[in-house]
């Protein structure tokens, strides 16, 4: 299985959430994962969906969602040319013994302690997947109470890929 990343803009409506995510159900395509926000044109939303499958049934994905109605640009982000960032949450149990390793743990990943309990700690992290699930390896051991992955953000590199509003409402 491959994955891709593939980077929309739609607009701004509601339901197109649901409009994507029936068409990968309907067609028992499955999604790794998926992001979406406001641009600087509240008008339209920028969403990245990361997809599995085999060449054939991820080329499809790309042709099925070009075809949708508030689908207004669709592209792959190439590993090699793109940035990608993850956000996630880690609540860990962290009593008195275990809190200062846990803490050296997340300042060797630049990784930020916001949540302090007698109990837990919450730490923050922001980079690539690699990052998170490295440290998350390095937890192992450590009782993980909760985890929250945001999925994957990304931009390509550079200026040659941007869409500019006045392009997509020529669209």
């Amino acid at each position: 299985m491959k994955k891709k990343v593939f980077q929309l803009l739609v607009d701004n409506t509601s339901g197109v959430l649901t409009r994507i995510s029936g068409l990968f159900a309907r067609r028992g395509y499955n999604i790794e994962s998926i992001t979406a926000g406001t641009t600087t044109d509240p008008n339209y939303t920028r969403i990245t969906i990361v997809a599995s499958g085999d060449d054939v049934i991820l080329d499809q994905i790309e042709k099925q969602l070009s075809k949708l109605i508030d689908v207004r640009d669709i592209h792959e982000l190439e590993p090699d040319d793109s940035v990608y960032r993850e956000l996630s949450l880690i609540k860990v149990r962290a009593g008195e013994k275990e809190r200062e390793s846990i803490m050296t743990i997340a300042n060797i990943f630049r990784a930020n302690i916001i949540d302090v309990t007698p109990e837990s700690l919450i730490i923050e992290i922001t980079g690539n997947q690699s990052k998170v699930d490295a440290l998350l390896k390095m937890l192992e051991g450590k009782e993980i109470l909760e985890l929250a992955r945001t999925g994957i953000a990304g931009l390509t590199r550079g200026i040659d890929k941007v869409v500019s509003v006045k392009e997509l409402e020529e669209k």
